[in-house]
């Protein structure tokens, strides 16, 4: 019996079953959300795909992160893969003794003391009072200090200090500036030496700073703002003002007693080959225990030819052969500004007759040494002159 109309098209689905007919009747949105839960909840199978990749990318990571890093090891085997046994051994002996060195490189470097500064020494050159040429009356307090240092140093005294030119004058200093006693007086001419103010005198940084700011514009308004330290020393240096005392550079044959003496002889109105720097007492002194014993011992004498009035700068021989005059300025210059300048070697000079020169032309052959032998040749000089320079690493 044949069915019609709604009925007839469902008897010809009955064969395709519930299953079939919701499967035809379903939202595509459920198959949407059937995807994403597959996304979401993954299979055993799936999962285990999953996580070996996971493992593998954090690998890969890994190994990426660690070549990005420097290796020794790899660098030293595919630098010496090619060596012979003989060259690896030889590059061995070397990183053993480098380390070598290094090691006794540090152990002189703690053994030694440290040598002072420039600064340092102007400051015991103030405290010890070496060969102070005049004297400064405030309050009643006398303080022995070295004409050509502050008169670079500071306008005002160099005004005060070109009045009383005599030496060993004693010269009264009347500041304007109220609030200065005797310890902030001492402080100040330390400062001159040193460029410094230390606490040791009685005035420590914070009373010279903030609170005491309007008495340090009226003593800079009074006495004048001084260059850098290094800035006046070099120009005594180079300009030889305020000279006291003369280095003489000459041969051995050429010294006479009037030069022994610390007078000018008759040769220094003819001609001669020597080597005359002026400089400074005060300077040698504090840098040089050996020219401060050499001064004092002159300075006697020299105190009497001032009492004759015939102000003389002292004299002070050098034997070539000893300490020889192309190396004068390199030494003036160390003992200075605290620094070793080899490009003040005057390289001109006849001078040939130093016991280094000497053994470097009977061992190698050669009339010329070279930048090292030059320096460890001025180091040894150095050392005779009881000189430590700061900087003189540097070299």
């Amino acid at each position: 019996m044949k069915r019609m109309g709604v009925n007839a098209s469902c008897q010809a689905d009955a064969g395709v079953g519930p299953q079939a007919i919701f499967n035809a009747w379903r939202p595509p949105f459920l198959d949407v959300r059937c995807r994403i839960g597959a996304a979401v909840f993954p299979t055993p199978e799936k999962k285990k795909k999953l996580t070996s990749l996971a493992t593998l990318r954090k690998k890969l990571i890994r190994r990426r992160r660690s070549s990005k890093s420097c290796d020794h090891a790899r660098v030293i085997r595919e630098l010496v893969s090619d060596w012979t046994v003989q060259e690896v051994t030889a590059l061995w002996e070397e990183y053993e003794a480098s380390a070598a060195l290094k090691d006794l490189t540090v152990q002189a470097d703690l053994a030694r003391p440290p040598a002072p500064t420039y600064k340092q020494d102007l400051s015991d050159l103030f405290d010890y009072k070496y060969c102070t040429d005049v004297d400064l009356v405030f309050q009643g307090a006398i303080f022995p200090v070295h004409r050509a240092i502050l008169s670079v140093r500071c306008p005002y005294f160099q005004e005060v200090l070109k009045k009383i030119p005599g030496y060993g004058a004693q010269i009264g200093v009347d500041i304007r500036t109220p609030g200065i006693d005797i310890p902030m007086f001492s402080a100040l001419l330390r400062y001159l030496y040193t460029g410094e103010f230390n606490a040791y005198d009685g005035t420590s940084k914070a009373q010279m700073g903030l609170s005491n700011l309007d008495m340090l514009m009226q003593l800079c308004e009074e006495f004048g703002t001084p260059n850098p330290l290094e800035c006046d020393l070099r120009y005594l240096l180079d300009s030889g003002d305020y000279a006291d005392c003369v280095l003489v550079f000459s041969a051995s044959g050429e010294m006479n007693q009037s030069d022994q003496n610390g007078e000018a002889g008759s040769s220094d109105y003819g001609f001669h080959n020597r080597l005359e720097l002026y400089c400074h007492k005060a300077i040698l002194s504090a840098r040089s225990p050996f020219f401060r014993s050499l001064i004092q011992r002159r300075q006697r004498y020299s105190e009497d030819m001032y009492e004759r009035g015939i102000p003389q700068p002292t004299r002070i021989v050098l034997d070539e052969g000893v300490i020889p005059k192309r190396y004068a300025r390199v030494l003036l210059h160390a003992v200075y500004l605290d620094t070793l300048d080899l490009s003040c070697i005057i390289r001109d000079s006849t001078s040939t007759n130093s016991l280094s020169e000497a053994q470097s032309i009977v061992q190698t052959g050669r009339t010329h040494m070279t930048v090292v032998e030059e320096a460890m040749e001025i180091y040894q000089i150095g050392r005779f002159l009881e000189l430590d320079i700061h900087n003189g690493d540097q070299v």
